[in-house]
C-alpha cells in the first residue's frame, strides 16, 4: 500500500468513518463494514480528504485539464481536491460543477465555475450503480469536452448484477480510468498487519464477504 492508504485507512477507522461490524446494504446484502464519506464533515476532515485524493490524483498520472464536481455530493469534493492538488503536488487546474437546474439570470446555465472544456477529471465520493456517472458523463459530451477520468474515495471491489463491478462497468464504457484513494483489498490488506486485536477480530467477515461478493482480480 502506498503511505498516503495507511494514514487515510487510519484516519477514517479512527474517526468511525469505517466501521465494522454487521451493515445491511440498499443491496440487501449485509457487509461487515461499513464507509460513510459523509462524515467528512468538518473542516479538518474534508481537508484531510482533499488532501488524500491529491495524493491519489497525482500517482495516478491521469491527464486532465479541469476537476469536475458532480452536483450534489462532488461539488465541495471537487472544490477541496483542486485546492490540495495545488498546495500540495503544485498542481494549478480549474475545476467547475453543474446545476440540478439551469439558471436563467444572471450567467446563466448549469455549470458553475471555469469552462467545462478539454480533458475532464470527475471527483466523486463513491462509485454505487454508476448513474450519476453517466449523467456526469452526458454533461461533459454535450458541453464538447471529454471524460478522461474519475476519482472516488473508496472501490468496495465488489459485483454488481453481473460478474464485474460498477467500477470496472464504466471503465470498460468510456475506456478510462477509475482511481481510488483506498479498495477492498486496502481494508483487508490493513487488517492482515494490523497489530489491533479488535480490529483482526474483524478479518476473516471481510475476506469471506469479498470471496463471496468480490470481483476477479
Amino acid at each position: 500500500m502506498k503511505k498516503f492508504q495507511i494514514i487515510f485507512l487510519e484516519f477514517v477507522i479512527d474517526h468511525e468513518i469505517l466501521r465494522f461490524g454487521e451493515f445491511t446494504l440498499k443491496s440487501g446484502r449485509v457487509s461487515p463494514y461499513f464507509f460513510n464519506a459523509g462524515l467528512f464533515n468538518t473542516g479538518e476532515k474534508i481537508s484531510f480528504l482533499a488532501k488524500c485524493y491529491a495524493d491519489a490524483i497525482a500517482e495516478s498520472g491521469i491527464q486532465f485539464d479541469v476537476l469536475f464536481g458532480p452536483a450534489y455530493k462532488g461539488i465541495p469534493l471537487a472544490t477541496a481536491a483542486a485546492m490540495a492538488l495545488a498546495n500540495k503536488h503544485g498542481i494549478n487546474k480549474p475545476y467547475c460543477f453543474n446545476r440540478k437546474e439551469a439558471k436563467s439570470h444572471g450567467e446563466g446555465g448549469c455549470i458553475v465555475g471555469a469552462d467545462l472544456t478539454g480533458e475532464v477529471l470527475i471527483v466523486d465520493d463513491v462509485i454505487t450503480a454508476g448513474t450519476a456517472v453517466r449523467e456526469a458523463a452526458e454533461i461533459i459530451s454535450d458541453a464538447g469536452a471529454h471524460l478522461n477520468g474519475i476519482a472516488v474515495a473508496m472501490d468496495r471491489q465488489e459485483k454488481g448484477t453481473g460478474e464485474m463491478s460498477a467500477i470496472q462497468e464504466i471503465e470498460e464504457s468510456y475506456q478510462i480510468k477509475v482511481v481510488s484513494i483506498i479498495s477492498l483489498q486496502n481494508i483487508v490488506d490493513y487488517l492482515m498487519a494490523s497489530k489491533n486485536e479488535k480490529l483482526q477480530a474483524y478479518l476473516g467477515a471481510v475476506v469471506a464477504y469479498r470471496e463471496t461478493y468480490g470481483i476477479k482480480a
